[in-house]
């Protein structure tokens, strides 16, 4: 991954920021796994297990610009950090929520909602990260270590989820995740740093080769101009990849709630067959997002930034499309899974050049504009989570995975219009003189 004469302490923040990724969509993708014991114990209907999904991602679409000006404005050491504890607490109260009272629904919807607010300022945090520690030919291969996370705390739930339904109940899950976020919190605000010249690990070699790769020398977040909301809103770029993100988001967050519940109702897999082959999406996302980072680094540093950056999210959602809508022709279950599981891996070989772009085009206010990528993303999520049982109830599961698939080709057409070599920060942003 790196040359050791340049030093390791930026993938060693990237390699927490992995496991950061990983306790995240652990919380996010656990209440699926939970959802047919929360939907008794609160006698739910599965439209109102959806208004359950959709609370937290709502959340967590919300506060996603907002956490990304936070990150901006106060580093991305201490905005995680606090993030931490955050989702922490509402992990927490989750497992706390009361039934068979009045109101219990509307209880659990607001601590789900808190939660994905908690929750949102992970990967605009980390992007801010991105851009002050990680050379731009570096980032493809950064974001999709963070991203690797994704697909590894998606796959760790089922098996880890069902194993404490089966032996504690439903409501264990919560408080167990809440220890492990805020411990791997703890150890993060320890380890992390918000610019290399602050951390002691980093060698001279090391902060040569960050500083030789930035378009926009690091500088104390405070005192860097933040780039206007209009100007953000404005930009074509900005739009085009926020609209693709929001096809993104919807198709891999089918896998986050309902896959698992697919499984068991529409192909007719027992808990742990369930448990076991809804693994196979995650696994193939955790394998595909630093690969696809690996290749677009290596596009980009032969063939330029629209080769690099936009091709293969181009070649990753139109190929996801093909095997999501081929996924509903397989008669056999663990065949459709598997193909769907190719479906999955295919959409996040495309993550990286989401992160990667808006880090480039905005530099110190990387944050600031992955937040609004990714809060019009969240929507997608929001409306796959609510949509999917609805088209599910009315037109079959096939067709909830269709649209899914149509969503992922509309994903892939809207990069061949991105132009990855603009800015939204024209003016160089110098670092002090005399600052190492």
């Amino acid at each position: 991954m790196t040359n050791p004469a340049r030093g390791r302490t930026r993938w060693v923040l990237i390699g927490w920021m992995f496991v950061l990724s990983a306790i995240a969509y652990l919380n996010r993708v656990g209440i699926s796994i939970a959802g047919g014991s929360i939907e008794q114990d609160f006698h739910l209907n599965q439209i109102q297990l959806g208004w359950v999904f959709s609370a937290f991602v709502l959340g967590y679409a919300l506060f996603q610009a907002p956490g990304g000006r936070l990150a901006d404005r106060f580093g991305p050491r201490r905005v995680i950090a606090l993030g931490t504890v955050w989702w922490g607490v509402f992990a927490a109260l989750t497992g706390l929520a009361p039934t068979g009272i009045s109101g219990a629904l509307i209880i659990l919807l607001a601590v789900r909602f808190l939660l994905g607010m908690g929750v949102a300022v992970i990967y605009p945090a980390s992007n801010r990260l991105v851009a002050s520690w990680i050379p731009a030919a570096e980032r493809g291969v950064a974001n999709g270590w963070i991203f690797a996370g994704v697909g590894a705390g998606a796959g760790i739930a089922p098996p880890l989820i069902t194993y404490i339904l089966v032996h504690s109940g439903w409501r264990w899950s919560f408080w167990v995740t809440a220890v492990i976020g805020l411990v791997a919190g703890v150890v993060w605000f320890l380890l992390a740093r918000d610019r290399p010249e602050q951390h002691a690990w980093v060698t001279p070699k090391e902060a040569a080769h960050i500083r030789s790769g930035l378009p926009h020398q690091p500088v104390d977040p405070s005192a860097a101009k933040a780039v206007p909301w209009g100007t953000i809103l404005a930009s074509k770029e900005v739009l085009l990849v926020s609209l693709s993100y929001f096809c993104f988001c919807y198709a891999a967050n089918i896998f986050f709630t309902w896959f698992f519940i697919y499984l068991s109702t529409e192909r007719g897999l027992d808990l742990k067959s369930s448990s076991f082959f809804s693994m196979l999406p995650f696994v193939a996302m955790a394998t595909c997002a630093p690969l696809g980072g690996w290749i677009s680094d290596g596009l980009t540093k032969r063939y330029g930034k629209r080769a690099g950056r936009c091709g293969i999210a181009v070649a990753g959602l139109g190929i996801a499309a093909l095997f999501i809508a081929l996924g509903m022709l397989a008669q056999d279950a663990r065949l459709a899974t598997i193909v769907l599981a190719g479906g999955a891996g295919s959409v996040y070989l495309s993550q990286s050049s989401f992160w990667s772009v808006t880090a480039g085009i905005a530099g110190p206010s990387a944050g600031s504009v992955s937040g609004v990528m990714n809060m019009v993303g969240q929507f997608g999520a929001v409306a796959a989570a609510s949509l999917t049982p609805l088209v599910a109830t009315h037109c079959g599961w096939p067709a909830s995975f269709l649209v899914a698939a149509g969503l992922a080709v509309v994903g892939s057409l809207a990069w061949l219009a991105v132009n990855p070599e603009r800015t939204l920060a024209p003016e160089p942003v110098l670092a002090p003189q005399g600052r190492s």
